[in-house]
């Protein structure tokens, strides 16, 4: 039996994956246009470009949570390497030194992805509990790093990464960041269909003893897929110190279980060998979607988190229901 075999990522399978996202953003729209108190200012350019800010960092994160699902994995550490990458970046950047800022930070989410991946790939620890483990460690480091306190750097070039404020008309503009993301994610996308490392990704996921018996080097690919996700992370830091301008040790505590989340709206299947990196965006932006709309509606924050637990469930639901092919 061949990878090829084994996984066949651009199958009908995965076409209905990209479908029902698209479907349910478009119902998540719908919703809140209904109101007609909220829909003048929720269809308008301001509130876009504040939709698209607000996916930026779930996106990023979502880009590479997509590869540890498909192969059987998760990661709990998200939200806590995000806030030490973002600590990181702003410490650096008390010195003055932007291009070395986003460098290490995405070197310290990379180290923590590698961490993660040597202990699940080589010591055949269980993902849950090593990354929540790792939860833990990264959050203490970033409140250690910053002296428990939020790090406050001198104006500098990163935070225009996130910046939607245009120079010449003065006119709210995408921020580049966004762009950055589209662009990941394009080459995430390409490489999970095309290259060899893709369809290892989607062969593990889909039967990992098969996987072992073509071949695949099982736990050298979990190492990869853990340490390149964990650069995804370390990028997403950098953003999230670009949107707050400033390094807190706090921050994006709850943040794994947003992109686990898109991920799985974007039609991932928690048991793994299933997920596209389209359709993990578009639940990204069901979620940004979601947040902005319930805010604009005037909605607590806990009606919020039982919608968003709601729909996690009901996605769920829906992949069980699916069809699999296991042949």
């Amino acid at each position: 039996m061949s990878e090829a075999r084994i996984a066949q990522p651009l199958d009908l399978r995965g076409r209905f994956t990209v479908a029902a996202p698209v479907l349910g953003l478009v119902l998540v729209i719908a919703l809140f246009a209904l109101d007609p108190d909220v829909r003048p200012y929720f269809f308008t350019w301001r509130n876009c470009v504040l939709i698209l800010s607000q996916t930026a960092v779930i996106g990023v994160g979502a880009l590479g949570m997509t590869m540890i699902i498909v192969s059987g994995g998760i990661d709990l550490s998200v939200g806590s390497a995000v806030a030490l990458s973002g600590v990181v970046c702003a410490t650096v950047l008390t010195h003055g030194a932007p291009a070395a800022a986003i460098g290490l930070a995405i070197l310290t989410g990379a180290a923590v992805g590698l961490a993660n991946g040597a202990a699940i790939g080589y010591l055949r620890m269980v993902p849950f509990i090593v990354t929540l483990g790792m939860m833990g460690i990264a959050r203490g480091a970033a409140k250690w790093l910053a002296g428990n306190q939020t790090v406050n750097p001198p104006d500098n070039a990163v935070v225009a990464l996130m910046s939607t404020q245009s120079d010449t008309t003065g006119t709210l503009a995408m921020p580049l960041g966004v762009w950055l993301v589209l662009l990941l994610a394009a080459g995430i996308a390409l490489v999970m269909a095309r290259s060899v490392f893709g369809r290892r990704v989607y062969a593990i996921g889909s039967n990992e003893a098969a996987a072992r018996l073509c071949g695949i080097r099982v736990p050298l690919v979990k190492l990869w897929i853990y340490s390149f996700a964990g650069m995804l992370f370390g990028f997403a830091g950098v953003l999230q110190y670009a949107r707050l301008t400033q390094g807190d040790p706090t921050v994006a505590v709850g943040l794994e279980l947003d992109v686990i989340a898109a991920v799985v709206l974007g039609g991932a299947s928690l048991s793994g060998g299933t997920g596209s990196v389209p359709g993990a965006l578009i639940g990204a932006l069901i979620m940004a979607v979601l947040r902005n709309g319930s805010n604009q509606m005037g909605w607590p924050n806990y009606v919020q988190e039982i919608i968003i637990g709601a729909v996690i469930i009901l996605a769920v639901g829906v992949d069980r229901l699916r069809p699999r092919n296991d042949a």
